[in-house]
């Protein structure tokens, strides 16, 4: 008698798998094909004794003095991935500062500078993603990495407009986040919404299937679950991100899942090619994609900021 497989193994027959963390166990255990942190899961990382070493492996390669904290979150960020890119088979996303997303060459030096100390750890470019705000800056300056060979997962992406723009900049992949689209829309509205007339499941089925009816090669990945509703309305879609806690749901759960209906029905968008007024202009009436997007920026600086100030209470107390 076989047993029924769990929803887990049945999403795996027609999606990728990435788990959203940067929990070396939880990774180790789930086993996803890529992974993808950010600076919220970084500072939640290094407040973890088993991540203490890596704190003091970082501050050692920056010096540990104040003005290098900002390269001793770098070398953080690059232990941390080069210690997930061992347990994975596929890639790992590594975000670029979050206060630098409205400054191009700012996000370029910074992208460059991580992928050197990847390639410095032993890690090389192919098993790396660079994580960039989807704002206008940060997708022109994804463009160039990729002419560069440098390949990007353009993150915190609300609207439709962020999406054309990141294919047409040929970027790699991008993570439209579902939860958070439906957060804003059930404050908004004041009622909850389930599995397809999610609004945030409606928003990566549309551009799954703009990219697809376009011939588009941009890899889209949802992003920012709130239930399994979600991950299985999306079934099928190029490759889903989720938390080390839903996938353990999934896992749980017997059940087969097939393809979702409503990404392989026809898409209406016909091709649009956004330049820079038009791009600001179509995003700035989606006011959904305005908040979360300015909203998704502060609290990724915030965590930024207080990584560092980890970083340097345990480079004074180092000295001490």
């Amino acid at each position: 008698m076989t047993s029924t497989p769990s929803k887990l193994d049945s999403l795996r027959q027609h999606t990728l798998i990435v788990a959203d963390t940067g929990d070396i166990d939880a990774i180790r255990t789930l086993q996803p094909v890529d992974a993808t942190t950010n600076p919220s899961l970084l500072l939640k990382a290094a407040q973890q004794p088993e991540y203490v070493h890596l704190l003091d492996q970082a501050l050692e390669q920056a010096s540990g003095s104040y003005q290098q904290i900002e390269e001793a979150c770098d070398h953080f960020a690059v232990a941390v991935g080069r210690e997930i890119a061992q347990l994975v088979p596929g890639r790992v996303s590594t975000e670029v500062d979050a206060r630098l997303s409205f400054d191009r060459q700012a996000t370029l030096d910074k992208a460059q500078r991580l992928i050197e100390l990847y390639e410095a750890a032993g890690v090389t470019r192919d098993r790396v993603l660079i994580k960039i705000a989807a704002t206008w800056e940060g997708i022109q300056a994804a463009a160039e990495l990729e002419r560069r060979g440098i390949q990007c997962n353009l993150t915190l992406l609300f609207s439709f407009a962020q999406a054309q723009a990141c294919a047409d900049a040929g970027v790699f992949l991008i993570s439209p986040f579902v939860g958070r689209i439906y957060d804003w829309y059930k404050a908004q509205e004041g009622r909850d919404y389930q599995g397809a007339e999610d609004p945030g499941v409606q928003s990566v089925s549309r551009i799954f299937r703009y990219y697809k009816q376009h011939m588009y090669a941009t890899v889209v990945m949802g992003a920012s679950f709130r239930n399994l509703g979600q991950i299985e309305a999306l079934c099928g879609c190029d490759r889903l991100t989720i938390s080390p806690a839903l996938l353990q749901q999934l896992a749980a759960e017997p059940g087969p899942l097939a393809p979702a209906a409503q990404l392989s029905a026809q898409c209406d968008d016909s091709r649009q090619v956004l330049d820079e007024a038009a791009f600001r202009w179509a995003h700035n009436e989606d006011a959904m994609a305005t908040e979360k997007l300015a909203e998704g920026i502060r609290a990724f600086a915030v965590d930024q900021r207080r990584l560092e100030q980890l970083l340097k209470e345990r480079a004074g107390s180092a000295v001490v």
